[in-house]
């Protein structure tokens, strides 16, 4: 009975670490596609006139 626990808290970890990691590569993607998106607009801001 007790292998079953440990199994059961060993997938619940893994699966933990796993989401933790994908949450962190794609919060890492978004902010990079916002500075170079912004910086991209700081660019061009230049030849805007009104």
């Amino acid at each position: 009975m007790n292998e079953k626990i440990y199994k059961a808290m060993s997938f619940a970890g893994i699966a933990n670490i796993t989401v933790g990691i994908i949450v962190v590569v794609v919060g890492v993607a978004a902010g990079i596609i916002s500075i170079v998106s912004g910086a991209r607009l700081l660019k061009e801001k230049r030849g805007l006139t009104f």
